[in-house]
């Protein structure tokens, strides 16, 4: 069965657009103008993936995510003209997955719609997620092992480097605010969890490798926070 998306937009043309350029990609699309048929069509429809402007006529974006989030786990990704950092975060931590600043190019966007799709098949998969092996490119972490090896060599982390590993992995692709990571890493979102997580993320990086200027594995949001390359 084809993934089902929900394009959310005021613009009509926007949304014209959008729904022509998924279908080529072979995927089903429905629409929406504003943000209480989104809701109706997000809980009648069960789409795979929700792609929500911030910007609607009735109310804003983020109360969507914020209303969508009490009973649903679907995968949302914000494409707004909201640019500014505070206005990303507030809707990363509102429980969007995703945030591409209008204008963005359509092929990333599509890009972050694959991306999402080979995430919810590996979560359908019978294997359970604390069983299994991320491998990405050199990079090799064995949940279950507790171990991590990097071009064939394993290397020793500490508690809080490997628990922020393991995070990304379970997130590879989506973007993880410091407040998320902060507060999964160290139960809080202090100022002193600020720096903590700075400097576990530099000995974390430099453990494997990184060149800050050509990253590999770990990708920096300015201003919101961290992904973890998908291949």
């Amino acid at each position: 069965m084809e993934p089902l998306i929900l394009v959310v937009d005021d613009e009509k043309s926007i949304r014209s657009f959008l729904q022509i350029s998924i279908e080529m990609q072979g995927y089903k699309c429905i629409d929406a103008s504003d943000g209480s048929t989104a809701l109706m069509l997000a809980t009648s429809r069960n789409p795979d993936i929700l792609v929500l402007d911030l910007g609607l006529p009735d109310f804003d974006g983020i109360e969507v995510i914020k209303k969508l989030r009490m009973i649903s786990q679907m995968p949302i990704i914000i494409i707004s003209a909201r640019g500014h950092e505070r206005e990303k975060i507030e809707a990363l931590d509102a429980g969007a997955d995703d945030y591409l600043t209008k204008p963005f190019s359509v092929p990333e966007l599509l890009a972050r719609i694959r991306v999402i799709l080979r995430h919810k098949m590996l979560e359908n998969t019978t294997v359970e997620q604390e069983s299994q092996i991320f491998r990405i490119r050199d990079l090799l972490i064995d949940i279950e092992k507790h171990r991590v090896w990097l071009a064939d060599q394993e290397i020793k982390l500490t508690p809080n480097e490997y628990k922020v590993l393991v995070l990304l992995a379970k997130n590879q692709g989506k973007v993880l605010t410091h407040r998320y990571i902060a507060e999964n890493i160290y139960g809080g979102m202090l100022t002193n969890d600020t720096q903590s997580l700075r400097v576990c993320m530099g000995n974390l990086r430099r453990k494997l490798g990184e060149d800050p200027s050509k990253p590999q594995y770990i990708i920096t949001e300015i201003g919101v926070g961290y992904r973890l390359v998908d291949e």
